[in-house]
């Protein structure tokens, strides 16, 4: 009967340990499955930095082929505006002593031409030229609004009539058309952008100016002196 008791009791023993392997199990199943997860989050630091650094550099790379086409292909050139002629179109002046009058009429036909030496278009506003006498505008014609595109040139033919009625109280007119030799200018000037990768606007303004000596006796331009000038 003793025998029969260490029996049982061996036995009784052998199945506690079995359930206390089976109890232990699953904390060791978490144990293992926990490893993959911490990896996982040591590795996400790591591909965002990735992430960051590659944009950067990439914004870094288009900023400087921006950069290096602004200062070579799309440099930024002046406009240049050039007078191909003047013709005196009609001239007509007479001089009455009583009462003291003088009576003009000039008109100039200009053709002007703006050209545009840059791989981007040139937009320009409303723009004018101009008849001056000694510094004071005695005539003018508008310019409309256009464009002139990349490596381009815009023809303008320009008529400028003199407005008598702005002479009538300068003296100075008097004594020029008695000599015969009548002393004028023109003035054009054409206000515009240019927009270069659509990324910076530049101003820019081509002037152009022609000083002119009419002979009122033989009805033709005697002397003819043009000069330019461009800024932005």
């Amino acid at each position: 009967m003793l025998h029969c008791y260490s029996k049982v009791s061996t036995n009784s023993l052998n199945k506690m340990q079995l359930k206390r392997k089976h109890d232990v199990a699953p904390d060791h199943e978490e144990t293992i499955n926990a490893v993959p997860t911490s990896d996982h989050s040591h590795r996400r630091p790591k591909r965002g930095r990735c992430i960051c650094l590659s944009l950067t550099l990439a914004i870094f790379a288009i900023g400087l082929i921006i950069l290096i086409l602004a200062l070579t292909v799309f440099k930024f050139k002046k406009p240049v505006t050039t007078v191909n002629s003047v013709v005196l179109n009609d001239v007509n002046a007479t001089v009455n002593l009583i009462p003291l009058r003088v009576s003009l009429n000039v008109s100039l036909d200009i053709t002007i031409t703006v050209r545009n030496p840059n791989k981007v278009g040139i937009t320009y506003k409303n723009s004018s030229a101009s008849l001056r006498y000694k510094g004071r505008d005695i005539g003018n014609v508008p310019i409309p609004a256009g464009k002139i595109g990349s490596d381009d040139s815009k023809k303008m033919n320009l008529t400028l009539t003199i407005f008598a009625d702005r002479l009538l109280t300068d003296i100075d007119v008097y004594g020029d058309v008695i000599s015969g030799n009548f002393p004028v200018s023109t003035h054009t000037k054409v206000t515009g952008k240019v927009r270069i990768l659509n990324l910076f606007n530049i101003h820019v303004v081509s002037t152009s100016t022609c000083d002119l000596e009419i002979d009122v006796l033989n009805q033709k331009i005697a002397k003819q002196n043009c000069h330019y000038k461009n800024k932005a």
